[in-house]
């Protein structure tokens, strides 16, 4: 059980890059890398067991340096897709960086993911822990305010916790996520279609042909999206529903069922194979169900793994897509004197 530290190289600007490997007392092990806040590695066990790498990722920096699939990283200042690259606040409208055509996704080209941040180990009556901190500067991707995030990795006997804290000095809007890609096969060359599935949300955000919210808060029941039953991923992928047709797959915001500051179940995940399973446990009042449509192929990943599509899904927990141009949706707007505060576990389980 214990925390080391070592360096991981430089970005081309001369940062220096750490990894920091938490330790608990069954072995279990979760790698953290300053760059992106990433979580890098996680090892769990199978039901013989036997621990395995059960997320996508790189074996090197440079690896993250080039990543297209925002693997394992904090994203900020505001997740998932803003329409237009746009908003209105207090009557200012802010234009942002647009990355995702007339859009902006995941914060910009120049979001969290892409930044070194500071980094400090510690061990807790939790388990070893790190806090990592970043200060994004007011017009930051075209966002107003200095804001401070300090996300903390704590690894317990039975799971991953993420804590978020992020304080501003002006009017703005925060939604983070954190974008772990799993594949609890534990075999990276395998994809994720026979992982089975649950979902706490009887209802969905509905989206037009660019994956923007409409503003409809859609029932699930009788769709291919509805999980509120366990469900292999590969059942109903391909069923010619609007939905899905449009993003090739499962690229979808769920309404998870419970206060939404509350700590409550989000998702379940169950890989029969090897006996493996991951609770979703969030404060959080949505989870953005991604499972890995637009990954090209051929990305060279760990151990000279190339991953293709669906190789990895996210239970990306976080606000409502698209909140601060969705006036009937709750708000991610954060004043000075606040404080946002977030809390997502990872919990393992063996059948």
């Amino acid at each position: 059980m214990g925390i080391t530290r070592q360096s991981w190289g430089t970005t081309p600007d001369g940062a220096e890059v750490e990894l920091f490997t938490l330790v608990n007392s069954q072995g279990h092990r979760a790698v953290i890398a300053t760059y992106g806040a990433t979580l890098v590695e996680l090892h769990m066990p199978d039901r013989t067991g036997s621990l395995s790498d059960v997320v996508l990722g790189y074996d090197s920096l440079n690896g993250y340096l080039n990543d297209c699939c925002f693997f394992g990283c904090m994203v900020g200042r505001v997740a998932n897709r803003i329409s237009g690259a746009s908003f209105v606040l207090d009557g200012t409208t802010y234009d942002l960086d647009k990355n995702h055509g007339d859009h902006q996704l995941h914060g910009g080209s120049k979001g969290f993911n892409t930044h070194v941040w500071t980094a400090n180990p510690m061990e807790t009556r939790d388990g070893p822990a790190v806090a990592l901190n970043l200060v994004s500067r007011d017009g930051d991707q075209g966002y107003p305010g200095t804001v401070e995030t300090t996300v903390v990795y704590t690894l317990t006997e039975t799971a991953l916790r993420l804590e978020c804290h992020v304080v501003t000095d002006r009017t703005t809007v925060v939604n983070l996520t954190n974008h772990t890609c799993f594949n609890l096969s534990g075999d990276l060359t395998t994809d994720i279609l026979d992982h089975v599935v649950t979902i706490n949300a009887s209802h969905y955000l509905a989206t037009d042909d660019e994956q923007i919210p409409t503003g409809e808060v859609a029932d699930l029941a009788g769709t291919p999206l509805d999980f509120l039953q366990p469900a292999a991923i590969g059942l109903r992928i391909e069923e010619p529903f609007d939905a899905l047709v449009i993003s090739q797959g499962y690229d979808h915001f769920y309404v998870i069922e419970g206060s939404p500051d509350s700590m409550k179940l989000a998702a379940q995940i169950f890989h029969g194979a090897t006996g493996r399973g991951l609770e979703v446990r969030t404060t959080q009042p949505g989870v953005q169900f991604y499972s890995g449509n637009h990954m090209p192929e051929q990305v060279h990943g760990k151990l000279g793994v190339d991953y293709g599509r669906r190789s990895g899904l996210c239970m990306e927990t976080q606000g409502y897509t698209d909140a601060p141009n969705q006036p009937g949706f709750p708000s991610v707007v954060l004043q000075p004197g606040e404080v946002y505060k977030q809390t997502t576990e990872y919990c393992f389980s063996v059948k």
